[in-house]
């Protein structure tokens, strides 16, 4: 089982609950599909995107559930990252996992599934 993971926050993630589907971020809506990364991805991705606030969580999904709706793509630096263009089924989610915010604005990572 390949893993990605998709940082939101915590009240898109309960909605997503409620609806029994993740139709991802506002940014995903303007890019056109719901942005992932890898493992190795994570970090930077929280420094990114996600510095200094609070209220997030870390859903770790099974790559392999998602089939052809997910591709991976150039990002930054050239890098492939996983993007899935449609709705994230919540069958293909592993965990969902806390993303505590340090003081100083960035995020304790835990120790991830590649």
């Amino acid at each position: 089982m390949r893993t990605i993971y998709k940082i939101c926050s915590a009240s898109a993630w309960r909605e997503a609950e409620r609806q029994g589907v993740y139709r991802g971020s506002a940014d995903d809506a303007r890019d056109g599909f719901i942005h992932f990364s890898t493992a190795s991805q994570v970090a930077e991705t929280a420094r990114r995107h996600f510095f200094g606030l609070k209220g997030l969580f870390l859903v770790e999904v099974d790559a392999d559930a998602l089939g052809d709706a997910l591709r991976w793509e150039p990002s930054r630096n050239g890098e492939l990252f996983p993007h899935l263009y449609g709705e994230l089924d919540l069958g293909a989610v592993r965990a969902v996992l806390e993303l505590h915010a340090r003081p100083d604005g960035t995020h304790l990572i835990p120790e991830l599934k590649p």
